[in-house]
């Protein structure tokens, strides 16, 4: 769907909004606000000049849809380029119909809620006028509206609500959508926030175009940090920003065909790391854990992927097949109504002809009848003339012979024909009978035929939301079982760490112990020879001195103190030590 048939319906329900007396036509002076303001909005150069006089007052009186389209479509769609914003552009279009047809008393939700559906809406709505929301789309959103709520989808329910639409319109205007989402017929048991989160939820992936968002840590490029971000990613771009409000953005990662994203190993006390190269730039991401890792890898994959196919996302690509499946189930119904037209139109041409074959076997039967009545009568004239006139009789016998022959070959041959009638008649009553039985056996195929798509479609509706759950549970149990066993392990090797350090503590307990020991009975023997040595001192040379006038030469230092000996007494006295030292050795 193009950009001008997206703008023309959020426009449709302005100039609808304006048409207060529902004639299909807005005044001038409207129809000049409106288009002023479409201009603003649009970023479309103003043409006051066209305005003027496309708008002018004369008697003609207001405008119908169709008078407003040439100039909408000159002046205002063909000028429009992709460089507005579409928020400002719906919520504007917003305000002018919600003030005359949103009712807030019974809604359980904000208007910027039913705005959001409002704009869901319009996403959803095929360019039909009036615009309607069709059942499978209903179901769509109401499914989606569902799990992104956390809820639980269920069938029957929406069936019995199926039934009751079907019953009456089959199809919901914007006004009857936001009623049913707003007073909470398939949300019971939420909250308002809850409901509120899963709108926007809704619109963010449906409008936006954002196929995932949440938070990681994001490594720095200069500082090489590490800082948690919001990142927000769509088709083309993976924007990160300080919150989820959205309100401070730090940057932005433009995606093309090119890019890729890589899982790393943990490094640096970070874990679930991955990496993203775009256009020789490369960003390395933290995220919370495993599950949420391979998610947005999956994620930026399946954009570039989008990318690199030239396709549209996701959602917009799923909307385009379901309208495709609506147009060719369409399609078929319409040739099946025709072919059942036409078989009506042929079995109704074989009625008349039959009608036609029996009223013509009912005349040859009229006239076989009042063939064989005269055949009688002249029978019984012949007889009464025989009797009266045997002798004439006798005469022309011959010539009688010769007329009865010729009348009962005549009459064989009528004989013959008549047969051939009736049995063409039971022949024709049987190819009746076989076209009747032919037409019951079609309907019964066809109702057997429509049971079985229906059967199917709910059991591959079931089918997939059974996957879908099996998915879930395998996923969840996965990641779960993963981080078990990587847990077990981590405390396995830091149990076997702890134990070599114990056993390495205590080796080292041991020998420090035995060097210990080792030093206690050096130190013990170095003082048992020092004393035994002093001793032998003290006996050969005595503890006291005499202190004498030294020499003028420099003091030396001994153990017995300062100046105590002389050099000349100091090497008498080694030289005796040294004798007795061998003395001893000896």
């Amino acid at each position: 769907m193009g950009l001008r048939e997206e703008l023309l319906k959020s426009i449709w329900h302005a100039f609808t909004a304006l048409d207060v007396d529902k004639s299909g036509k807005v005044s001038k002076s409207q129809l000049k606000v409106l288009s002023h303001n479409l201009c603003t909005v649009l970023n479309v150069p103003h043409d006051p000049v066209a305005l003027e006089e496309h708008f002018k007052d004369d008697d003609e009186g207001p405008v119908s849809n169709q008078g407003y389209m040439p100039y909408l479509n000159k002046f205002i769609l063909d000028k429009v380029q992709d460089n507005f914003n579409g928020l400002d552009f719906n919520r504007m279009c917003w305000t002018l119909c919600a003030r005359k047809n949103l009712t807030k008393n019974t809604l359980l939700i904000t208007d910027d809620d039913a705005f959001k559906i409002w704009c869901i809406f319009n996403f959803l709505t095929e360019d039909k006028y009036p615009l309607t929301l069709v059942t499978e789309e209903i179901e769509y959103l109401l499914k989606k509206l569902t799990e992104a709520m956390g809820g639980i989808w269920i069938e029957e329910k929406f069936e019995d609500y199926k039934i009751q639409l079907n019953a009456k319109q089959q199809c919901l205007s914007v006004w009857e959508l936001i009623e049913l989402i707003g007073t909470g017929h398939f949300s019971k048991g939420m909250d308002r926030q809850t409901l509120s989160m899963g709108i926007n939820e809704v619109f963010q992936e449906l409008i936006l175009d954002v196929l995932k968002q949440g938070y990681m840590m994001k490594k720095g490029h200069r500082r090489k940090n590490w800082t948690e971000r919001w990142f927000v990613l769509k088709p083309n771009v993976l924007s990160y920003f300080v919150n989820e409000n959205l309100t401070e953005k730090k940057g932005h990662v433009m995606l093309d065909g090119s890019c890729c994203v890589e899982s790393l190993p943990d490094k640096e006390g970070k874990k679930c790391l991955f990496l993203i190269k775009c256009s020789g730039k490369s960003f390395e991401i933290s995220a919370s854990d495993k599950k949420k890792k391979q998610e947005w890898i999956q994620a930026v994959q399946t954009a570039v992927n989008l990318l690199k196919q030239g396709l549209p996302a996701p959602h917009k690509e799923a909307r385009q097949k379901r309208k495709e499946l609506r147009q060719k189930l369409q399609a078929e119904q319409e040739a099946l109504e025709q072919r059942m037209k036409e078989l009506q139109t042929a079995n109704e041409s074989k009625q008349q002809e039959l009608e036609t074959m029996r009223k013509k076997l009912q005349e040859d039967e009229a006239s076989a009848a009042e063939e064989a009545r005269r055949r009688q009568q002249t029978q019984t004239e012949l007889h009464d003339r025989y009797r009266t006139d045997l002798e004439r009789e006798k005469m022309v016998r011959q010539q009688m012979e010769e007329e009865v022959a010729q009348k009962s070959s005549e009459l064989e041959q009528y004989l013959q024909r008549v047969r051939e009638l009736e049995d063409m008649y039971r022949r024709l009553e049987e190819s009746l009978e076989d076209e009747r039985q032919a037409r019951q056996d079609e309907e019964t195929v066809r109702k057997l035929q429509a049971r079985l798509l229906e059967e199917e479609a709910t059991k591959r509706a079931e089918l997939e939301h059974l996957h879908l759950q099996q998915q879930k549970a395998i996923s969840r149990t996965e990641a779960e079982k993963q981080e078990l066993e990587q847990q077990r392990i981590v405390k396995e090797q830091a149990l076997q760490a702890a134990m070599l350090q114990l056993g390495q503590l205590e080796s080292e307990r041991k020998e420090a112990l035995e060097q210990y020991e080792e030093v206690m009975k050096k130190l013990e023997n170095a003082a048992n020879k020092t004393r035994s040595w002093k001793d032998k001192v003290a006996q050969h040379e005595g503890l006291i001195r005499l202190i004498q006038p030294g020499s003028k030469g420099p003091q030396l230092i001994t153990n017995w103190g300062a100046a105590a000996f002389t050099e000349a007494e100091l090497n008498l006295r080694e030289k005796s030590w040294q004798e007795k030292k061998s003395n001893v050795t000896e």
